[in-house]
């Protein structure tokens, strides 16, 4: 099997090259915009291809060369304030370019993974099921609502993996997550203002990895919902992260959503319910509380 990944250097990017490359019957080609992918972490089975997926002749050029019998698309702009402020281009990354991989796979019949969010959904009330309909209240959510639309739409082979709130560390990290953040900001001694009027389920980037693996493997088609399956505001997380590291928890205050200035509206309460993902897929993910202590291990042994 031939998996082609777009975003190859994001956090999911990378931890789906580590556990793909583990995987004798796989062939894994790694894409991004540019030439900097780390594949440190992968095996012999694995190739890097540089592709911007907002250039249709590159997506066309590199998928006919290719030709990849599962597109795992985790690229996207995902900024949800630059987003609100860089309309254009966030349509362009998040819903044009997904009509390029559309179109290349279906001239090629192959099976797309499609990463989406929880961030289409309105926030009024949650977990959330598959079949919710889709009410975004910011650009962002509009775009990958959208984009959602076209892959339902596209008569392909597909699933769409809707996730929320991924944490993670590569070695080359460029982009901070609430874990780490709330780890520098502690040991540097800085006081912190959590937000504890939003709900969200965290999901840990190797359990995402592994959501779209058992879908590629599988060719498990719809809509599935991969994240932890516990609600926690972020303060609830940021107080998690303190225990677990043996951080000054007093620097952590609690604070409304209004109290911050955000371009974008966020949605107050999501989070997923994953029964689907347990019973047709066999996915098993971490609890908050082990994903911390996983990536405690893996911050100790960087070099």
């Amino acid at each position: 099997m031939k998996i082609l990944i777009t975003g190859a250097n994001g956090l999911l990017g990378q931890k789906l090259i580590k556990l793909l490359s583990q995987k004798e019957q796989v062939r894994v080609v790694a894409t991004s915009r540019g030439e900097n992918v780390n594949l440190l972490s992968a095996s012999g089975n694995t190739i890097f291809r540089p592709m911007d997926i907002v250039d249709e002749k590159a997506v066309h050029e590199v998928m006919h060369t290719v030709k990849p019998d599962v597109i795992i698309h985790t690229a996207a702009m995902t900024n949800v304030d630059q987003c609100e402020q860089e309309r254009e281009k966030c349509w362009d990354v998040n819903v044009n370019a997904v009509g390029y991989l559309l179109k290349a796979s279906q001239e090629m019949n192959a099976f797309m993974v499609h990463l989406s969010t929880d961030f289409i959904f309105s926030g009024e009330y949650g977990p959330l099921a598959e079949e919710e309909p889709a009410q975004p209240v910011n650009y962002y959510g509009k775009s990958k609502a959208e984009a959602e639309k076209r892959v339902l739409n596209s008569g392909l082979h597909f699933a769409i993996v809707r996730t929320a709130l991924v944490y993670g560390i590569t070695p080359q990290m460029s982009r901070s997550n609430i874990v780490l953040w709330v780890k520098k900001s502690l040991e540097e001694g800085k006081s912190i203002k959590v937000v504890d009027d939003q709900f969200r389920t965290p999901t840990l980037a190797e359990d995402l990895a592994q959501g779209c693996w058992l879908i590629a493997d599988k060719r498990s088609e719809g809509i599935f919902h991969i994240s932890d399956e516990q609600l926690y505001t972020p303060y609830e997380m940021a107080i998690q992260v303190a225990r677990h590291f043996g951080l000054n928890e007093s620097l952590i205050s609690r604070a409304d959503s209004t109290s911050f200035t955000q371009p974008a509206r966020r949605p107050p309460r999501t989070g997923f319910i994953i029964d689907k993902a347990k019973q047709q897929l066999g996915f098993r993910p971490h609890s908050f509380q082990e994903g911390i202590a996983l990536m405690g291990d893996q911050i100790r042994s960087l070099p």
